[in-house]
């Protein structure tokens, strides 16, 4: 795995090596009305006069005009170029090991933007220092704790330019990208670009398709998994912006028995068959083990769904913008609209 693992890894680590699909117990939730940014409409003549924005953390970031040196978490990144608005550099996942685009890089093109930090604890100072930012972005799994800068460098971080916090959990797909959307327009985003609309249309179907297809086919169980050399973990629906938001639309999840932190249940390899998907959803990211890694394993091969095709990946960590998450409804709308109950029907 490319991540390297502390000893005793925090449970922010644990969600970004993969072991945790959905952090955060009953966190304050992402508002929806509160914290737009002073550009919220996407007008381009807030370059010449001050610019401010309140972030998920409730904190208020300022500018004498419009930031255009930002430096965001690669996923954030993605977003905002979606939206047209670009940034200097990026840390996070961003290059995988033979060079090419992380799955959290979207279309930002990872050949020309500066790269502070590849993986979990990694961020630059002195080059971040040397870019002269002029904001730093990035989400929030746990409250006021920003996610993939260190928490040993980030005092000395924080003192060179304004940040910004989004949600990235206790929150629905739908509001984290109206959060997105609002610091995109604040930066000078057009969201009435065709680009956009379209997207966002294109997003409202697939919403409909997905809501459609889990009404159809009530009785198909869907787990959310991840996966490491020792241990599966089976995700809690509700604490994930991406499956709150499926489940929301009526897909039936497996609900497993969380450990303290209230997100996820580890299991043995042993013991990977304790409860009945028809569909298993498994993290995406590179620093998780994928199916394919796990054929050696004779009690995954063996699962009900496995053994009938109906494993599919998991957008662990969305791109909040209606172009990139337009196609995860979709997936998972076909998904739903192909399964075939392979587990027997609860009583």
């Amino acid at each position: 795995m490319r991540t390297a693992r502390p000893s005793h890894p925090t449970r922010r680590g644990l969600l970004a090596m993969g072991g945790a699909v959905g952090l955060g117990a009953v966190l304050a939730a992402c508002g929806d009305s509160d914290g737009k940014g002073s550009g919220s409409g996407g007008s381009k003549s807030a370059d010449a006069g001050p610019w401010s924005f309140k972030d998920d953390r409730g904190r208020t970031a300022e500018a004498k005009s419009v930031p255009k040196n930002i430096v965001a978490f690669t996923g954030v990144a993605a977003a905002l170029h979606d939206y047209g608005v670009e940034v200097k550099a990026v840390f996070g996942p961003t290059k995988t090991k033979d060079g090419k685009a992380d799955v959290q890089a979207g279309d930002l093109d990872v050949s020309k933007v500066e790269i502070l930090g590849n993986v979990w604890g990694e961020f630059n100072v002195e080059k971040y220092a040397a870019l002269g930012p002029e904001l730093l972005v990035t989400a929030m799994w746990e409250k006021d704790a920003l996610w993939y800068v260190p928490d040993q460098s980030k005092d000395k971080i924080l003192k060179l330019a304004p940040s910004v916090a989004l949600w990235a959990a206790q929150t629905t797909i739908p509001k984290a990208i109206q959060r997105h959307e609002d610091l995109a327009a604040s930066l000078g985003a057009d969201l009435k670009a065709k680009a956009v609309t379209d997207a966002k249309a294109r997003f409202e179907k697939a919403a409909a398709r997905l809501r459609a297809a889990a009404k159809s086919k009530p009785d198909i169980k869907v787990l959310i998994g991840s996966a490491s050399q020792d241990l599966f973990y089976v995700t809690l629906a509700k604490t994930a912006a991406d499956t709150l938001y499926f489940q929301e639309l009526g897909v039936n999840f497996v609900e497993p028995k969380v450990n303290s932190a209230g997100f996820f249940e580890e299991l043995s390899w042993e013991n990977v068959d304790k409860y009945q998907a028809d569909v298993i959803m498994m993290d995406n990211r590179s620093s998780a083990l994928q199916p394919g890694a796990l054929t050696a394993k004779p009690t995954w091969t063996q699962l009900p769904a496995v053994k009938a095709g109906q494993v599919i990946p998991r957008t662990t960590e969305p791109i909040f913008s209606y172009d990139k998450c337009a196609p995860i409804l979709e997936d998972l709308a076909k998904a739903i609209e192909d399964a075939k109950k392979v587990t027997k029907k609860a009583a």
